[in-house]
C-alpha cells in the first residue's frame, strides 16, 4: 500500500491517495518459452543495429537509439494476441480487447519513458558537480516522483473525458 498526502499552501486542506500495488507471478506460468524467445530476439537485433550506429556515428547518437524500448513491440503484440486468445477460448470475439490490453501497456510505457527521461536528464545537470551515489539516489526519487505523478495527471484527465 503506498499512501501520498498532498496539502494545500495554506495548510488547512489535505487529500490523502491509496494505492493498492502488489506483485502477480502467476501470469509467469502462463507464458511460454516462444514468447521470450521473441522478445530477447527482438532486443538482441535492436542491440546489435546500435552497435554498428555507434561505431559509424558515435556513442552520442547511439545512446538516443538505445532509448528505443527493444523489447516493447515484440510485448505489446504478444500480449494483443493473448487477451484475443484468452477471449476466443470463452467463446467471444477478442480482437477489441487485444487492443485495448495492448494500448494501456502502450501508457504505461509511454509514461515510463517520459519519467526515465526526466531520470537522465536529472543524472545528466548533477552529475558533473555532486557525487554519483547521491545524483543516482535523487534521479531515482524524481522518477518514481514523475511516474506516479503522470500515472495520476492520466487517471484525471480519463475521468474528466
Amino acid at each position: 500500500m503506498v499512501r501520498l498526502r498532498v496539502r494545500n499552501l495554506d495548510g488547512i486542506s489535505e487529500i490523502e491517495i491509496q494505492v493498492l500495488i502488489n506483485l502477480d507471478i502467476s501470469r509467469v506460468k502462463n507464458s511460454k518459452a516462444g514468447e521470450h524467445l521473441v522478445r530477447f530476439l527482438f532486443g538482441g537485433v535492436v542491440t546489435v543495429i546500435v552497435g554498428f550506429i555507434a561505431k559509424e556515428f558515435g556513442p552520442a547518437v547511439a545512446g538516443l537509439f538505445l532509448a528505443f524500448p527493444a523489447i516493447f513491440p515484440a510485448t505489446a503484440t504478444l500480449i494483443q494476441s493473448r487477451e484475443e486468445e484468452r477471449k476466443r477460448q470463452a467463446g467471444m470475439h477478442g480482437e477489441r480487447r487485444g487492443i485495448d490490453v495492448a494500448g494501456a501497456d502502450a501508457l504505461g510505457a509511454a509514461l515510463g519513458s517520459c519519467a526515465l527521461a526526466v531520470f537522465a536528464m536529472t543524472c545528466w545537470k548533477m552529475l558533473p558537480s555532486r557525487p554519483p551515489a547521491m545524483v543516482l539516489g535523487a534521479a531515482t526519487i524524481i522518477w518514481l516522483g514523475t511516474s506516479v505523478a503522470a500515472w495520476f495527471l492520466w487517471k484525471r484527465l480519463r475521468r474528466r473525458r
